[in-house]
C-alpha cells in the first residue's frame, strides 16, 4: 500500500527517475522513523556515535551460557539491546580476551562463581553489577543467585546505556524491598475492561491457548524490566467460568510465556463459584462440601499451571458474594481459600476495598472497622489488599487508616495505574508523585518514622509476605496504556514496587530518556511538567481535599450535583456536604469520628482545623465560605483560585510541549498535543461546572479578576455520557 502512494504521488511530480527515487526514498525513512509507542521504554534506538564508541568496548565480548529459558530470554534481550543502541554484537565466548561482559549466576557460569562479587546474602531475584579484573581485563559483570535476578540485572545495564549513564567503576547491588510486584487486570472474558481506557484486553481468550500473541511476550518483556513479578489476569468482579477448565488451559498458555520473564500468574476467584459451576447448594466457608470443592479446585489450578501465584478476592463489596453471605467473616473465607492453596505454595490475597449495604455513617470507615479487628485470624498464607485511600482511588487521598493498624496480617498496597477518577487516558497526569506522597506518609504506628513503605516492605512489622499492586491501565492499543505519557505510570509503579524509596522525579528523568530524548533541553521542561500535572489535575477536579464529585458511575467528568439513587453513598452531595453554611465533611470527633482510625499524632493533626495539610482541609473539615485559608483568602475564593489555577497549569503544558516539537517524533507529538488540549478543553469544563454549581451555596461573586463560567449551571447538569469508556 505504501509502495502503491508513494509510485503514484511521485510520477506525476517529476520526470527525473533520479530525482523521483530520491523522493521516494526520503519519504520511506520519514516513514520509518515515524514511532507509535509501541516500544514503551525499551527503545534500543542508535545512540549518538560518541556515546556507541564509549561504551562499545566494554561490550565487545560476553560470556554467558543459557542452561535455562529465562537466561535465554537474558541474553536475548541483551543482544537486542547492544545491537541496537551500539549497533554492536559482542561476539560470544567461553573466557573474555579482551574487555566484556560475563552474566549469569554461579551455577550457570563457572567464571562468576570464580569471582567474588558479592552475591552472598543477596535476596532472591536481587542482582550486582560490577567491575572487575579478568586475566588482566577489566569486565562488567552482571551477576544474580537466580535467573531472573539475571534478567534484571541485564535490564539495569541496559536501562544505563539507555539513559548515557557513565560505566567506570560500575559498583550496583539491587533487591527488592517488597516480594510480590504484581498488576492486577480488571479484564473481562468478553475482552472488555473495567475501568480501561486503552483498549480491549490483551488476553485474546477465544484464540487461547493455541494462538500465542508476540504482544505476550513484549508485555512480560515490559513487566521483567521494571521488575513486576506477578500478574491477575481476571477483573476482581470476578467470573466463575474463569475457572473452568477450558479457560485454566488458556490461563496456562499464557503463564508458559511469561514464566521466563520471572511472572507468576494469579487469578481472580468468585467466592460464590461452588455454586455456580461446581453445582452445590452453598458456598458457606464453614461447609466441608465448599471446602473440599476448593481444595479439588486448587489441585486442578495447579496441574495446569505449576507455579501458580494464587487467587485475588473481591468478596462482599459492591454486591460481590463473600462470607458474609453466610454469617462468617473475611477471616473464615479467606483462611478457607488459603488452606485450598498452601499445599502447593499458593497465597491468598483478600481485598479491603468493602463497603456492604448497610450504608456506614462514614464509607471512609467501614474496611478499617471491618478488618482490624480480625488482625492476626487470617492464615500465613493470607494478605489483606488495601488500596491507597479508604474512598477509591480519588484523584488525592490521606493515606489509608489500615496501613499500620494491623500488625500480625501482611497488608499489600493497591494503586490504580489506570486513571478511572483523574480524565482517564487523555488527561497527562503523572501518578508517580503521587505515589510517593502517599509511600512516604507516616502512620506513626507504631512509632514515627513508620512510613507506609516500611509497613508494606515489612520492615515494621516483620511481615513474612509483602506484596504490592497496581491495577493495569494496558490494553490492546497500539501504544498499550492509550496515551503516550500513560506508560510512565506503567513504568513508575513498577520501580516504586521494586524500591518504594526511589525519588518520583528521578524516575521521570528516566522514563523521558528512555522513552523520548536524553537532550537536556527536553528532559528538564518534560520532567518538569509531569512533576506539576497531578497538583494540576487536583486543583481542576477536587480542590483542598473535595471527593468522588465526578459524573455518575462512568466517573467522566464533573458531577458536583450528583444525588439519589440506590445508595447514599454512591452520590457527590454524600461526601462534599456544601450548604448554605459551609463545604467538606466533617470527620473529627464532631463528626463520623474517622479521624480517630489513625494514629494519636495523626488522628490530633487531622482533626484540628488550624493544622490539617490544606490538602485535606474538606476531607475532614466542614468549613465555612469566610473561613480565611493560609493564602490569606476566603475559602471561597481560595476554591475558584485553585480551580483556576489547575486550568492554566494545563495551558502551560500546553505551552510547554508546543516548543519541543523538534526534539519528538511527528506522531507522538501530535498526539500528545492532541491529548493536551482535551485536557484543556475539559480542565475548564470541570472548573465551570464545579464552581457554578458551588456558587448556589456560597451565594458570594467570584473573586475579582476570575471568569465566569462559560454555561449555566443547567446546561452543565444536562450532559450525558451513556457511553464512556470503561465503564462496565
Amino acid at each position: 500500500m505504501m509502495a502503491r502512494s508513494l509510485g503514484g504521488g511521485c510520477a506525476p511530480l517529476f520526470r527525473s527517475t533520479l530525482s523521483l527515487l530520491a523522493l521516494c526514498a526520503a519519504l520511506f525513512m520519514q516513514s520509518a522513523a515515524a514511532e507509535d509507542g509501541y516500544e514503551l521504554w525499551l527503545r534500543y534506538h542508535p545512540l549518538p556515535a560518541e556515546q556507541r564508541a564509549l561504551y562499545a568496548p566494554a561490550t565487545s565480548q560476553l560470556v554467558m551460557p543459557t542452561p535455562s529459558p529465562t537466561l535465554v530470554a537474558a541474553k536475548d534481550e541483551l543482544l537486542r539491546g547492544l545491537n541496537g543502541l551500539l549497533s554492536q554484537r559482542p561476539a560470544s565466548v567461553e573466557r573474555v580476551s579482551a574487555s566484556g561482559l560475563i552474566v549469569g549466576t554461579p551455577q550457570s557460569n563457572p567464571q562468576i562463581a570464580r569471582l567474588d562479587v558479592g552475591l552472598k546474602g543477596l535476596a532472591a531475584q536481587g542482582y550486582v553489577i560490577r567491575h572487575r579484573r579478568v586475566d588482566d581485563q577489566t569486565v562488567v559483570v552482571i551477576a544474580a543467585n537466580d535467573d531472573v535476578g539475571v534478567l534484571y540485572g541485564v535490564f539495569h545495564f541496559l536501562r544505563l546505556l539507555q539513559t548515557q549513564q557513565p560505566l567506570g567503576n560500575l559498583n550496583v547491588t539491587e533487591s527488592s524491598r517488597i516480594q510480590l510486584r504484581m498488576l492486577n487486570h480488571w479484564d473481562n472474558l468478553d475482552r472488555t475492561v473495567e475501568r480501561g481506557y486503552s483498549g480491549f484486553s490483551l488476553w485474546d481468550w477465544h484464540k487461547l491457548p493455541d494462538y500465542l500473541d508476540p504482544r505476550y511476550t513484549d508485555y512480560a518483556r515490559a513487566n521483567a524490566s521494571i521488575g513486576i513479578n506477578a500478574t491477575v489476569l481476571t477483573n476482581v468482579n470476578a467470573n466463575a467460568t474463569s475457572l473452568t477448565a477450558p479457560y485454566l488451559e488458556k490461563a496456562a498458555a499464557l503463564a508458559k510465556v511469561f514464566r521466563p520473564y520471572g511472572i507468576r500468574v494469579f487469578l481472580t476467584a468468585r467466592f460464590s463459584a461452588p455454586v455456580e459451576i461446581g453445582g452445590l447448594k452453598t458456598a458457606d466457608p464453614a461447609d466441608p462440601g465448599v471446602q473440599q470443592w476448593w481444595k479439588d479446585k486448587a489441585a486442578e489450578v495447579y496441574k495446569y499451571i505449576p507455579d501458580f501465584g494464587g487467587f485475588l478476592v473481591k468478596a462482599n463489596s459492591e454486591g460481590q458474594p463473600g462470607p458474609q453471605d453466610y454469617g462468617r467473616t473475611h477471616a473464615d473465607g479467606a483462611n478457607m481459600l488459603a488452606d485450598a492453596v498452601k499445599p502447593f505454595g499458593g497465597i491468598v490475597i483478600w481485598r479491603a476495598f468493602v463497603y456492604s449495604h448497610e450504608q456506614p455513617d462514614d464509607r471512609a470507615k467501614q474496611a478499617y472497622d471491618e478488618f482490624v479487628p480480625l488482625d492476626g485470624k487470617f492464615r500465613d498464607n493470607v494478605l489483606v489488599q488495601v488500596k491507597n485511600g479508604a474512598i477509591d482511588f480519588q484523584p488525592r487521598e490521606p493515606f489509608h487508616p489500615l496501613f499500620g493498624a494491623m500488625p500480625k496480617t501482611p497488608l499489600a498496597m493497591e494503586f490504580q495505574i489506570t486513571k478511572e477518577y483523574l480524565g482517564f487516558a487523555t488527561h497527562l497526569v503523572y501518578l508517580g508523585a503521587f505515589y510517593e506522597e502517599v509511600l512516604r506518609s507516616d502512620t506513626y504506628r507504631p512509632r514515627q518514622g513508620s512510613t507506609v513503605a516500611k509497613v508494606l516492605d515489612g520492615s515494621v512489622n516483620n511481615y513474612a509476605h509483602t506484596a504490592i499492586a497496581g491495577v493495569a491501565n494496558i490494553g490492546t492499543d497500539r501504544n498499550w496504556s492509550g496515551a503516550q505519557f500513560e506508560q510512565a505510570n506503567w513504568y513508575a509503579f513498577g520501580r516504586l514496587a521494586w524500591n518504594p524509596m526511589l525519588s518520583s522525579k528521578d524516575i521521570a528523568e528516566e522514563w523521558v530518556r528512555m522513552t523520548f530524548s536524553n537532550d537536556p533541553q527536553f528532559v528538564k521542561p518534560v520532567v518538569a511538567m509531569m512533576m506539576k500535572s497531578h497538583e494540576a489535575v487536583v486543583d481542576y477536579m477536587t480542590p483542598l481535599g473535595l471527593h468522588h464529585v465526578m459524573g455518575r458511575g462512568h466517573h467522566y467528568g464533573p458531577g458536583p450535583w450528583v444525588e439519589g439513587g440506590p445508595r447514599a453513598d454512591w452520590t457527590s452531595v454524600y461526601y462534599h456536604r456544601a450548604d448554605a453554611q459551609g463545604i467538606g465533611f466533617n470527620r473529627t470527633k464532631t463528626g463520623s469520628n474517622a479521624v480517630a482510625q489513625y494514629a494519636p499524632p495523626v488522628a490530633a493533626q487531622f482533626g484540628d482545623l488550624k493544622r490539617v495539610p490544606e490538602q485535606f482541609l474538606l476531607w475532614f473539615h466542614h468549613v465555612p465560605w469566610d473561613y480565611r485559608t493560609q493564602s490569606g483568602r476566603i475559602l471561597w475564593d481560595e476554591l475558584v483560585y485553585r480551580y483556576t489555577r489547575g486550568v492554566d497549569t494545563v495551558r502551560e503544558m500546553e505551552g510547554t510541549w508546543q516548543g519541543l516539537a523538534p526534539f519528538v517524533d511527528a506522531e507522538r507529538y501530535q498526539q500528545v498535543a492532541a491529548f493536551l488540549k482535551i485536557q484543556e478543553n475539559e480542565a475548564k469544563w470541570w472548573r465551570d461546572a464545579s464552581i457554578a454549581y458551588f456558587q448556589t451555596f456560597s451565594k458570594r461573586p467570584l473573586p475579582a479578576g476570575f471568569a465566569p463560567p462559560e454555561h449555566s449551571l443547567d446546561y452543565y447538569k444536562s450532559l450525558e455520557f451513556p457511553y464512556a469508556p470503561g465503564h462496565h
